[in-house]
């Protein structure tokens, strides 16, 4: 039995920009869930924010948030929708 979609939003935060193309490539591997995103360069902070919106299984946005969390100078979380 498959499980279900759930709608999130995955909130990320970069530190280090070598991260970018590890990140995008994973984002990549992950577009057919993504609904949008939407990234913010912060040039006086030295950071940038990214929000993406998926529609997927939570295993799914799980590995992919697990996946990103994990690369040096990146944080990332996840909000679930209830259904």
């Amino acid at each position: 039995m498959s499980e279900e979609n759930r709608i999130a939003v995955l909130s990320v935060v970069v530190e280090d920009r070598n991260a970018t193309d590890r990140l995008n490539a994973y984002l990549s591997e992950y577009g057919a869930y993504v609904v949008g995103r939407m990234g913010i360069p912060y040039r006086e902070k030295g950071v940038s924010v990214l929000s993406v919106v998926l529609d997927a299984p939570v295993a799914e946005t799980n590995a992919l948030t697990g996946k990103i969390g994990k690369l040096p100078g990146v944080s990332a979380k996840t909000l679930f929708s209830k259904y």
